[in-house]
């Protein structure tokens, strides 16, 4: 058996979900940082990571690791890897892509040409050749570079693995798939519980919440880059999906809740429901925030959203009014929880009630918070 080392990013905050499924998948000696886990396992750890991890930005595959403080550094503890052992002599790697954190080499086109120029003389040692035609499979190659410590790795992923598959439309500033899925791990959704999002957008939290509670792998339907590399058989692809097909709980009981007042977007939120298998679970009309009701079910409800933010679609006036009709309208919550994820620091003000907990998240580069509210809290109203 093939043992790898992994690299798996994630949003800052969401590492505690990402370890969880990371060991779930069968990954072994996981090593947690900020918003990064590294790990090994095996060809099928891999197959698996891509497929179920929800929160995970992609997958992977460990080359070198090493301190660089010097494109000379990162030369030579390149050029002598055994790339045999992956690539095969027509394979193709380009440099796509790099990151430097509070390094010396700050240079990404620098770096990417001096990584590029090291495997490319790594690979013609092994091959015994200077033509390289990269007519083969893809095997994109990344880097961190973190305080001066250099990892460089194949992007087994292709694309992110927040792309599932069901949102080719989205409305304005629409959550990405993977954060959406952290706060419904966050939220400790189940099967048998009513979701409600009253800013449903595309419907991305609706059909995250859907995944999660019916123990869908987010990815199962995707295809990713890897599947055509030579060093993993492609058998274990449809094996390990089946064998993840299987744990699917078909027969849950659950309710997905959306609202939007722009109607539209309720008709994207079911569209996408649809591409996404999970259309029988979610509805979704057009309703402003003004007119929110409870569902008359005795049953409790969790509402998450992702309301407007300033930055991102609205003026600032604009979006104070909405967070002060969803304090009127979402309360008082009896024993319904309230989910809210925005950057607006001022949010509880606006609200007229203070969180019961909130932790930072980050929405890409935009500091957030996700606030939880319970009818257990004083009213500042």
């Amino acid at each position: 058996m093939i043992n790898l080392n992994f690299t798996a990013p994630c949003h800052f905050g969401l590492e505690k979900t990402l370890q969880f499924e990371i060991k779930r998948a069968g990954g072994e000696n996981i090593t947690v940082t900020d918003g990064r886990i590294l790990f090994e396992g095996s060809p099928e750890v891999l197959i698996r990571a891509n497929i179920s991890c929800s929160v995970a930005e992609r997958i992977g595959v460990v080359l070198a690791r090493f301190r660089a403080e010097s494109f000379d550094d990162v030369y030579d503890n390149l050029k002598t890897l055994p790339l045999g052992d992956f690539l095969e002599k027509d394979a193709a790697f380009p440099v796509v892509k790099g990151q430097s954190v509070n390094s010396k080499l700050t240079s990404i086109p620098a770096l990417q040409r001096t990584v590029k120029k090291a495997l490319a003389e790594a690979m013609s040692r092994i091959y015994k050749t200077s033509t390289l035609p990269e007519t083969g499979a893809v095997y994109p190659i990344r880097f961190f570079l973190y305080k001066d410590e250099m990892t460089v790795f194949f992007d087994s992923s292709g694309e992110g693995l927040h792309k599932r598959g069901y949102r080719e439309k989205a409305g304005a500033a629409p959550i990405k798939e993977t954060l959406a899925a952290g706060i419904i791990d966050i939220a400790k959704i189940r099967q048998g519980e009513i979701i409600i999002d009253p800013f449903c957008g595309s419907g991305t939290i609706l059909i995250e919440s859907v995944f999660k509670a019916l123990n869908i792998p987010p990815c199962i339907s995707r295809s990713f880059i890897s599947e055509k590399w030579g060093f993993i058989p492609a058998n274990l692809w449809s094996e390990q999906r089946e064998l993840l097909r299987t744990g699917i709980k078909k027969d849950a009981a659950f309710e997905a809740l959306g609202f939007d007042i722009d109607e539209a977007c309720a008709a994207l939120t079911l569209e996408n429901a649809k591409k996404a298998g999970v259309a029988d679970y979610i509805k979704a009309e057009k309703r402003a925030i003004k007119d929110f009701k409870f569902p008359e079910s005795a049953e409790p409800c969790k509402i998450i959203t992702n309301p407007p933010y300033a930055e991102r679609m609205l003026e600032k006036a604009d979006t104070e009014r909405i967070y002060r009709d969803m304090g009127v309208n979402l309360t008082p919550l009896n024993d319904n929880k309230l989910y809210v994820i925005t950057s607006d620091e001022n949010f509880e003000a606006y609200f007229g009630q203070k969180a019961a907990k909130n932790r930072k998240l980050y929405n890409g580069m935009l500091m957030c918070r996700l606030y939880l509210f319970t009818a257990n809290e004083n009213s500042n109203k």
